[in-house]
């Protein structure tokens, strides 16, 4: 027992060490995205990262989703005579849920790990002291572009993550399940509403901001040479996921 007890004071010290100082960090990282300078081009070329070299991986992701939705909803409402409402279940599912969270899902495990490592290796190579001996804000150059980046380019992938998986929802419904295809388009242009496609939107805007954030801080305060830097890519990867899905609750109380 009196092992145990010291055991738990120090895991809760370091818990609420570990929370002040993301805390901070956020706090920090938000604060200089407001203050000038800023680095129009290094928020360009994160925005090219983050965006159009994840488009591959959520489009082929949004349709398969949208294809296996549409098969698993007909299987599942025929057996009640509701078939006809599988192209309503595909396009809301699409746009509210599966379509922000599979993208940013995606987006944390190829972004999520390539900023923590590229941060990481920084920090453990000392580069980001040199660039404050250099008079340059790290915070200002590193992180805040990417939470820039992340913030405007993921609406825009899940945008265009709902469109193909929709389209992939409309494939599966024409070509296998023999759904007539203007019947199919016009019960999903009936039942879509702007709050289905703004309420995603905003869940990818806050999805793309935890991604860019957890990378940044686990690759910013990551230690111990190259072992390190892999620690926190595991690291930045995981939480992003939880605190995705943990949001994504949240958001959906809050918008429904």
């Amino acid at each position: 027992m009196t092992d145990f007890l010291p055991s738990i004071g120090r895991v809760f010290i370091n818990f609420l060490g570990a929370a002040g100082r993301f805390a901070m960090f956020t706090l920090s990282a938000l604060s200089h995205c407001f203050r000038p300078p800023f680095y129009f081009r290094l928020i360009g070329r994160q925005m090219v990262d983050i965006g159009f070299y994840s488009l591959p991986v959520v489009g082929l992701t949004a349709v398969f989703t949208g294809m296996v939705l549409a098969l698993q909803t007909n299987t599942g409402f025929s057996r009640f005579g509701a078939a006809s409402v599988t192209a309503t279940v595909v396009v809301l599912s699409v746009t509210r849920e599966l379509g922000p969270v599979i993208a940013a899902l995606m987006v944390a495990g190829r972004i999520g790990a390539s900023i923590a490592a590229e941060i990481g290796t920084m920090r453990v190579t000392d580069q980001i002291d040199a660039l404050s001996t250099l008079s340059t804000n790290p915070l200002k150059y590193l992180v805040v572009p990417r939470i820039i980046a992340g913030l405007v380019t993921v609406p825009i992938l899940v945008l265009i993550a709902d469109i193909i998986g929709i389209f992939g929802g409309y494939l599966v419904g024409t070509y296998k399940l023999g759904f007539n295809a203007a019947t199919y388009l016009n019960n999903t242009a009936q039942n879509l509403t702007a709050i289905d496609v703004s309420s995603g939107l905003i869940k990818a805007a806050v999805f793309g901001f935890i991604v860019a954030l957890m990378g940044c801080y686990h690759g910013y305060h990551s230690r111990g040479g190259a072992q390190g830097v892999g620690a926190a890519t595991t690291h930045a990867v995981v939480s992003s996921s939880v605190m995705i899905l943990l949001f994504d609750y949240v958001l959906t109380s809050i918008l429904f």
